[in-house]
């Protein structure tokens, strides 16, 4: 098969369309046919060096696919070859073919193209794992969502809006914001001319939950934001990985931070969230209160252009790269 290999870490030129060995169904695996993957921030990182995959990964990019089923390895049970779902990867996606535990699968959600579910699963695990299932976020509560018109954001937006939750979003101009209100953002904050903290305070009092891709930047800022027992979720640290911890507001206010990943939780925890987001965020997509945004489709061959866009910054929603034109 082909898939994109990395010849050294570097800029997206170092993305090459080259010929690599099929993959095989170990035990509890399938094989999926790609239609389509999507380009992840951590894309970016493993192809400059900085993020390597974990013990046993595919050293291929790639986080998410859909596709169609190949082969099925032994002890799986409830799929079928010609099944389409898409998939929750720890990497493989920018190929022709990637092999899945079995846990990590989803069905293609009804109403929805093959094509566009590459771009759920990463961002549906992420988002449900990270807001509802350890955030809590429930009707009623305030959730901030920094990066708002990014993949993570524009699914966040939606599914927080679906629980019945007021979103507060960040971003960087004006024409991102409007399209976060149109997904159902109800408080537009541009982080180069206002202050999320001063903002959200007149707003809403604080927020329950944050859901934050900064990191150390915004550390001080986003306690300072937080309401009475709110929970700080962090999920990325493009604003830098060392950061200032007043813990005498963090008591004050009973509140808690946690850094979450999800590329290298144990197989058992994936299939876990997995699982929920079948029962529980599935039934919203397939009644279209959540769907995927893809703002940009590339040929998978074309990867590198893919990584610049995202890495410009001027994409709303999901980057996909299609295996077949």
């Amino acid at each position: 098969m082909y898939a994109i290999t990395i010849r050294e870490p570097g800029d997206p030129d170092v993305l090459e369309w080259t010929e690599v060995p099929d993959p095989v169904a170990g035990e509890g695996e399938v094989v999926i046919e790609v239609a389509a993957s999507a380009v992840n921030r951590a894309d970016l990182l493993q192809r400059q060096g900085n993020y390597p995959p974990p013990p046993g990964a595919s050293e291929i990019l790639g986080l998410e696919c859909s596709g169609t089923i190949a082969e099925i390895g032994e002890g799986v049970e409830g799929w079928r070859i010609g099944d389409e779902v898409c998939a929750l990867l720890a990497g493989g996606g920018y190929g022709e073919k990637v092999a899945v535990p079995a846990g990590q699968l989803l069905p293609l959600p009804a109403e929805v193209e093959l094509l566009a579910a590459a771009g759920l699963p990463e961002v549906a695990c992420t988002v449900w794992a990270n807001v509802v299932m350890h955030g809590g976020l429930s009707e009623g509560d305030v959730l901030l969502v920094h990066g708002g018109a990014g993949g993570i954001g524009t699914h966040a937006i939606q599914v927080a809006k679906a629980l019945g939750a007021t979103v507060a979003v960040t971003a960087g101009s004006d024409e991102r914001l409007e399209s976060c209100r149109q997904l159902g953002a109800d408080i537009a904050i541009n982080y180069k001319e206002q202050d999320f903290v001063e903002v959200l305070r007149a707003e809403t009092g604080g927020a329950n939950v944050i859901l934050d891709n900064m990191g150390a930047k915004y550390l001080g800022r986003n306690i300072d934001a937080l309401a009475m027992d709110g929970r700080l979720v962090i999920i990325g640290m493009q604003g830098g990985v060392k950061g200032e911890l007043n813990i005498g507001k963090l008591m004050g206010k009973r509140a808690s931070v946690f850094g979450a990943g999800l590329r290298s939780r144990p197989l058992a925890q994936k299939a876990a969230i997995v699982a929920d987001v079948r029962e529980r965020l599935w039934p919203l997509v397939e009644q279209g209160s959540v769907k995927p945004i893809v703002g940009q489709v590339v040929p998978m061959a074309e990867a590198a252009s893919a990584h610049r866009a995202l890495e410009e910054g001027t994409v709303f929603g999901k980057v996909l790269l299609a295996a077949k034109s």
